[in-house]
């Protein structure tokens, strides 16, 4: 798959309503998952479960979201079809090859909905979390902007509504980059890598996604850099208290007609 057309294919499928009591053939546009492998210097690490498209942004983000190596190590990422699913191979500096951290080493694939699948001890599960930078200040309505447009974005999820999004925004609300995936990570950390790769600055820019707000969403926004997080349902405690350890700012249960401020609201402005 490419950055084409949006990764969907049509299954037949009956539909029945209680209402007028009727049963009726359809065809539903339905999101592609694929195992994906990710490896590194050619070596085995992960493999996701995830819709087969924006691969090499998903490499990219998924290695600096996952702590493995900044996006200064990555010197080339190549792509092939495998008989199983798709694999991306990273090729890091030679420092960062040998430096390649195991401190959160899987050991079985990885779900679509799952961000810790294969983590092996309760250490591992949750490390010191990347303090951000300051950030920028932005409004309300830039916030409900933003939300907006991720809202109308979503060429994907408006065709199948079972795929999650992910949106980078400047300070003014205006999207920049959206990615989508059947996988809530996998949508993040394919946006980081988009962002990332295109030299896009992590200190002027917001962070939204259609997901709940668990805690490895504000661990791999942290880990971007980018300091305001915003998602459309609540957020666990513990995304709370990691947002606060890193000094981001956490916005939830975004919506419409309006939003809540968890943490960090001194980079809300009223107007």
């Amino acid at each position: 798959m490419t950055n084409g057309d949006p990764p969907f294919d049509v299954r037949p499928a009956e539909s029945w309503r209680s209402a007028l009591e009727l049963r009726e053939a359809i065809l539903r546009d339905t999101p592609l998952e694929a195992a994906i492998g990710i490896a590194f210097d050619s070596a085995p690490y992960v493999v996701v479960m995830a819709s087969p498209a924006d691969v090499e942004d998903l490499a990219v983000g998924f290695t600096v979201t996952e702590q493995v190596a900044p996006l200064s190590a990555i010197e080339r990422v190549t792509v092939s079809s495998q008989p199983e699913g798709l694999l991306a191979d990273i090729l890091l500096t030679k420092s960062a090859g040998e430096n390649l951290s195991r401190s959160r080493r899987r050991t079985l694939e990885s779900r679509s909905s799952c961000g810790l699948c294969g983590v092996e001890t309760l250490r591992d599960a949750v490390r010191p979390i990347t303090p951000v930078g300051p950030g920028p200040v932005v409004s309300r309505s830039a916030v409900q902007r933003a939300l907006a447009a991720l809202e109308n974005g979503q060429a994907l999820g408006a065709r199948t509504r079972a795929t999650h999004a992910a949106a980078w925004s400047d300070d003014a609300g205006t999207v920049l980059l959206l990615r989508e995936d059947v996988g809530r990570h996998n949508a993040l950390d394919k946006l980081v890598g988009a962002a990332l790769r295109a030299g896009l600055d992590p200190q002027g820019a917001m962070i939204l996604v259609t997901s709940r707000c668990s805690y490895e969403m504000v661990e791999k926004t942290a880990a971007a850099g980018v300091s305001i997080l915003v998602a459309i349902s609540a957020p666990t405690s513990l995304a709370i208290d990691r947002a606060e350890a890193a000094g981001m700012t956490l916005i939830a249960l975004a919506r419409a007609d309006g939003h809540m401020v968890f943490c960090g609201g001194h980079r809300l402005a009223e107007a």
